[in-house]
Parts: structure tokens; C-alpha cells; sequence
């Protein structure tokens, strides 16, 4: 049985906000916005965001627009993680913090455990 996705990430309001707008944008019918991790980066582990099909064995949260899902094995690395959206000086866009990651890269996009 899997878990709450709420139970494995928190997002800010500010990140659902601007998911919100994308959604709005470009809707996605049929779709569910996916996090995830996938092999690869500076650090070994990079962080993916995608629209994607629901699966049986995703952790799902409904944010009302959209399902957010993260596979089980994602789920693994994201454990505690709050997915929030900056629009500063220093960038634009989602950045994961993350409390489990032992060392990033400069760029934010990538992590190793």
C-alpha cells in the first residue's frame, strides 16, 4: 500500500502556486506532475520533475488541479524533502531541499546520500 505523498515531501505554498500556473498554462489532461530521482549529475543523483501518467504504485497527493506522484524508489530519497519555488537574484525555479543529502553540487540540481 503506498503512502501519502504529504507523508514523504512537503511543498511550500509558493511552489504550489507556481505549479498552479503551468497547469493552468498548459493543461494536462489525463496527467500527474511526477518528482523524482534518477541516477546521474554531479553528485550521482539528480532530481527530475515531469508530467506523466498515474501508476498503481505511485504516492499521490491531490492538489485539486493536478495529482503529484512520486514512485516508490524515489520516494526512498525524498523522504523529508520541501520542494519550493525561488525567483531571485540568484535563479528561478524549483529547488528540493533535501535533509537527507550528505553532499550537493554547486548547481543545487544534484545530490549524493
Amino acid at each position: 500500500m503506498s503512502e501519502s505523498i504529504d507523508q514523504i515531501i512537503e511543498i511550500t505554498d509558493l511552489a504550489k502556486t507556481k505549479i498552479e500556473e503551468i497547469v493552468k498554462k498548459d493543461p494536462q489532461e489525463g496527467k500527474a506532475l511526477r518528482f523524482g530521482v534518477i541516477g546521474g549529475g554531479c553528485s550521482g543523483l539528480s532530481y527530475k520533475m515531469e508530467f506523466s501518467e498515474k501508476k498503481e504504485s505511485d504516492n499521490t497527493i491531490a492538489l485539486g488541479f493536478i495529482d503529484v506522484v512520486i514512485d516508490p524508489k524515489s520516494s526512498i530519497y525524498l523522504k523529508g524533502t520541501t520542494i519550493d519555488f525561488q525567483d531571485g537574484l540568484q535563479g528561478k525555479g524549483f529547488i528540493f531541499v533535501n535533509p537527507n543529502a550528505s553532499n550537493t553540487c554547486g548547481c543545487g540540481e544534484s545530490f549524493s546520500m
